[in-house]
């Protein structure tokens, strides 16, 4: 059995920026992942500024595909808005697996079937004992199910989605975004990448689309429809779906030396779900605890990404209500 300091579950973003923080402190880490990397993710792969100062990123010597668009479209019902804002769209593809290199750790793939407490340690599968555990595996997240009383998730905060990536000469250079749109209590989007890549998808409230006995399909059509209308695109096959938790109730992200992450622990903005910054924010903080003792503080970590303002408080309310 391998004794090591720091086992992250998840070699995603919130796993690698963990991972760094605690390998650059001088820790002993050791990455589990089912998958090998570079592995498909979906993923609409926006990142914001913010995401690229938490990670150091020198935009202009990342190796992979980088797309800078300085407008965002944004329709909403019978609103429509052009915004400058400087913002990033990356492929996850090439993404993770840079994050995780560029961690330093040692990465095994291994899926996490048993995680068992012996006296202030953890032994994982009865292969590896740690110290410290943090789970960085997503909604599914084993350390999430095996070491942390599990309260029953929000239904109301649950996301369905369907999306698809695929390569596309785009003409349209700039991010754009429809709330609302066709009764979707969500929204859909067209997120142009470096390299004649596209990133399209749809995504709502699962709780909300059932409740009124709708399926997330219809609104992937509609959403083809308009590729086809307005940019000449045909999407060339079916898009492929997928389930998250948004923001909701701050959840205890620690217990002892067990640390959740990201997606494990639900933490992925209540208007435009995006996860990759708060994955990245909160693996840091996990790995900074571990290293120096302070708390572990989730809190001020934003729930929304358009800000508190008031659009974004009457989205929130919209989408979420009986959360």
């Amino acid at each position: 059995m391998r004794n090591i300091d720091v086992v992250v579950i998840g070699g995603g973003p919130a796993g690698s920026a963990a991972a760094h923080r605690l390998t650059v402190s001088g820790a002993q880490v050791v990455v589990l992942d089912k998958e090998a990397f570079p592995r498909p993710k979906l993923c609409a792969g926006w990142i914001t500024p913010e995401v690229v100062a938490d990670l150091g990123l020198e935009v202009d010597r990342y190796p992979h595909s980088l797309h800078i668009f300085d407008r965002i479209h944004v329709n909403m019902q019978w609103v429509r808005r052009a915004f400058a804002d400087i913002q990033y769209s990356i492929r996850r593809l090439e993404f993770d697996k840079w994050l995780l290199d560029r961690s330093g750790a040692e990465v095994i793939r291994h899926e996490v079937r048993e995680i068992v407490r012996d006296g202030q340690d953890f032994v994982i599968d009865g292969e590896y004992r740690c110290r410290n555990v943090i789970g960085a595996g997503g909604t599914s997240c084993p350390v999430r199910r095996i070491l942390f009383e599990e309260a029953p998730r929000a239904r109301a905060l649950q996301t369905v989605t369907l999306e698809l990536e695929f390569p596309c000469e785009w003409k349209d250079p700039d991010c754009h975004l429809w709330f609302l749109d066709y009764g979707l209590p969500g929204y859909s989007w067209y997120v142009p990448k470096q390299r004649g890549w596209l990133n399209v998808g749809v995504g709502g409230m699962a709780a909300r689309l059932k409740s009124r006995g709708e399926s997330i399909w219809p609104h992937w059509q509609h959403l083809s429809a308009r590729l086809n209308r307005l940019f000449g695109i045909r999407t060339p096959r079916d898009p492929t779906g997928y389930s998250f938790y948004v923001r909701g109730r701050q959840e205890p992200g620690r217990v002892g030396n067990a640390y959740l992450t990201g997606d494990s622990l639900g933490l992925a903005t209540r208007d435009l779900c995006e996860g990759i910054g708060p994955a990245i924010r909160s693996g840091q903080r996990a790995a900074n605890s571990i290293v120096t003792g302070a708390a572990y503080e989730l809190a001020d970590v934003a729930s929304n990404s358009l800000g508190p303002g008031m659009v974004s408080r009457a989205l929130d309310w919209y989408l979420t209500r009986g959360a």
